[in-house]
C-alpha cells in the first residue's frame, strides 16, 4: 500500500512517498521514512493521520498521510491573552 509521510519546519518541508505492507502501523511508517535518522533534530511530540490524531500502533490504510507534529512553541490559550491584553491597551 502507498503512503505518505510528512513533516514541516519553518524553512523546510518533507512529504516522503511509501510503499509499505499491508497491516503497517504509523511507528511503522515512520520508521520506514527515515525522517529521524536523517534529521535528528527534529522532535515530535504526536502523529496523525490526514489531521486526526493516531497512536503509533494505529493500522494504515492506502494512501493514507502520516503527519510528525511539532511540539508547540507556544501555548496557545496564553498567546491568545496577551494578544487580547495588547489590544486593550
Amino acid at each position: 500500500m502507498r503512503i505518505e509521510v510528512a513533516y514541516a519546519l519553518a524553512q523546510k518541508q518533507e512529504l516522503l512517498e511509501l510503499e509499505l505492507a499491508p497491516g503497517s502501523t504509523v511507528l511503522d511508517a515512520i520508521e520506514a521514512s527515515g525522517l529521524l535518522r536523517r534529521e535528528p533534530q527534529i522532535e515530535f511530540s504526536r502523529a496523525g493521520i490526514w489531521g486526526r490524531p493516531a497512536s503509533p500502533e494505529t493500522r494504515l490504510h492506502d494512501r493514507d498521510r502520516v503527519e510528525l507534529y511539532r511540539p508547540l512553541l507556544d501555548d496557545p490559550k496564553k498567546a491568545r491573552r496577551e494578544r487580547a491584553a495588547k489590544s486593550r491597551k
